[in-house]
């Protein structure tokens, strides 16, 4: 099934006609609940890893946990629309109790699947996405791992894995992604406006233009960085949210060179300020608004996964050298 961004409120263009050149596109990943295959671009279903290939570990001390939830409670409690127990954390207070940790796959895109999907190193045209379920000194940080590869060659493998390794409990519900089918849709996006992303005398106009719509029109107005600008949730390329940190510069660490975003990981596909975007095939048409959204959290947050507090997790990668390490930016 398709996913249609809907018609935005307003023609950015119409109103900020020199924003047509910093005009972009990114693709809308639109993650559904489903049942993705190894073969298929997804979030949250089964990996293609050949079986003789070592599954990723972090293995970093982790910071200490008292209690968790089992990833069968947490499929189970999701399927009764309850919340799962949690249970005693394996060894807890033992000394040396702690070791490697392996990463959970999020997700795995192919470039046959994603349109605007950057190449990888050495021409890979498939990404695949891990997160370690557990945190990392005092301040609770995650780690990930990216890793790239080439379609073709890993599909001629002899076996491949069919179950990954994984930790008996997990610290928290939403470490545990719910496999969901993509419906790729490319859309146009424009930068978030703020700092040095754009003109500064543009950037005054669009702050002001924001000002004078919701003193006429209330809270509820079209705004730009809601409505008009970057859609939320799952996407790959286009421009990076810069709603919690502010615009930041992001360099390569190995070469300098301005990185680029290759994929933004949300926790949410709408909130307050952007259910705008909400695709027309998830909603009634009978009715306006919020009002018209059907789906529940299927549509609302259908991975079931959190980045931080309400945060986009964006990648970014070296265009010189896709073989450089990425950077991950929580905004």
């Amino acid at each position: 099934m398709t996913r249609t961004t809907p018609a935005r409120p307003i023609s950015v263009e119409a109103v900020f006609p020199e924003l047509a050149a910093h005009r972009g596109r990114t693709t809308r990943l639109h993650p559904r609940p489903g049942r993705p295959g190894m073969y298929d671009s997804h979030v949250g279903g089964p990996m293609l890893w050949p079986e003789d290939e070592p599954w990723p570990v972090c293995p970093e001390p982790h910071h200490p946990e008292t209690e968790g939830y089992a990833p069968d409670a947490i499929r189970s409690a999701r399927a009764a629309g309850a919340w799962p127990p949690s249970r005693p954390w394996p060894g807890a207070g033992t000394p040396g109790a702690d070791g490697p940790v392996p990463f959970t796959g999020l997700a795995q895109f192919f470039r046959r699947d994603i349109p605007g999907l950057a190449a990888g190193p050495g021409g890979a045209d498939l990404v695949q996405l891990f997160r370690c379920p557990r945190t990392h000194g005092p301040h609770l940080e995650r780690r990930y791992h990216l890793r790239w590869r080439r379609a073709e060659e890993t599909e001629r493998a002899e076996a491949f894995l069919s179950a990954p390794p994984v930790i008996p409990l997990l610290r928290w519900e939403h470490e545990l992604p719910e496999p969901c089918v993509l419906h790729p849709e490319e859309v146009d996006t424009y930068p978030w406006a703020e700092d040095d992303t754009l003109p500064a005398p543009l950037i005054v106009r669009i702050d002001a233009w924001d000002d004078a719509q919701e003193a006429e029109h209330g809270r509820g107005a079209p705004s730009y960085q809601g409505d008009l600008s970057i859609p939320p949730g799952w996407r790959v390329g286009g421009f990076p949210s810069w709603a919690s940190t502010g615009p930041l510069d992001i360099g390569c660490e190995s070469c300098t060179a301005p990185m680029r975003l290759l994929l933004t990981a949300g926790g949410d596909e709408m909130d307050a300020d952007s259910h705008s975007w909400v695709p027309l095939e998830d909603r009634d048409p009978s009715s306006q608004g919020k009002a018209s959204i059907r789906g529940g959290q299927s549509v609302a947050q259908p991975t079931r996964l959190r980045f931080g507090r309400d945060r986009d997790l964006h990648v970014f990668t070296c265009p010189a050298d896709p073989g450089h390490p990425p950077q991950w930016i929580l905004s």
